[in-house]
């Protein structure tokens, strides 16, 4: 298994900073994220994928982890091995497949995210991929960008192609190239966790009175972010559906 290493350091000079404009380089961020300096546990479905898809899951996971000082976050996604049921445990994370896919707004991968804290911390998640998604260049980029939801960012669908892991995939089963964050993803999730440390902002009460995402695109977005009902819901868990975007 090939890993894609990320930028090192010297990548965030300020030259590197002073090119990442949100919108054109660079994706706003939004609402949900792991805490910091988190250790999410990783499971995964496997039955859902076969021996030449689950290699670019896990290839996924270490190239946000490669990069996981630099963000600031200290987060990282730590693989502990098949599951046969979604985990709700807390700080657990499980990929599995599921009926997401639609035609119309060409809806491929879905993270849902909920906290019991009622706050933007996510205690568990799960990152759901339609069985329509079986090219493995590709789910390895559909994962990578997955995982920039969960440090944070939002879709960026008028950026620069290359520029950024969150820009929209031009259809299914279509590698873009993008194997693991760019300068200005690693430089946004840094912003993004230095807020945290100043503010953690609770989820809304009135999920009506929520403004849509900046950076979303409702027709077009192939990752829309829900919150889930569990079977067992943990005990306070928030029942936004959608969270607000981060004020620019």
């Amino acid at each position: 298994m090939v890993v894609m290493g990320v930028r090192d350091s010297n990548a965030q000079s300020k030259t590197s900073l002073d090119s990442c404009k949100i919108g054109r380089e660079a994706p706003a961020t939004g609402f949900w994220m792991w805490a910091p300096g988190a250790r999410v546990q990783v499971y995964v479905r496997s039955a859902d994928f076969d021996t030449e898809q689950l290699p670019r899951l896990l290839t996924a996971l270490q190239n946000w982890n490669s990069a996981s000082e630099q963000t600031g976050s200290g987060v990282k996604f730590e693989y502990q091995g098949n599951t046969v049921q979604q985990r709700s445990c807390e700080n657990c994370l499980t990929i599995m497949r599921g009926r997401v896919f639609d035609k119309t707004t060409r809806h491929a991968t879905e993270l849902s995210a909920y906290s019991a804290r009622d706050n933007q911390i996510i205690t568990s998640a799960s990152i759901i991929v339609d069985p329509v998604l079986t090219n493995p260049k590709a789910l390895l980029n559909a994962l990578v960008h997955e995982l920039g939801h969960n440090l944070g960012l939002l879709d960026c669908y008028t950026c620069k192609r290359k520029s950024t892991v969150m820009n929209q995939f031009e259809a299914v089963n279509m590698p873009n190239g993008m194997e693991g964050p760019t300068s200005c993803d690693i430089a946004q999730v840094k912003e993004a966790y230095k807020e945290l440390k100043v503010l953690v902002r609770a989820s809304p009460a009135d999920r009506k009175s929520m403004p849509e995402d900046e950076g979303e695109e409702p027709v077009d977005d192939d990752t829309p972010v829900v919150v889930p009902t569990p079977a067992t819901r943990l005990a306070g868990a928030s029942s936004i559906v959608k969270p607000p975007s981060r004020p620019e």
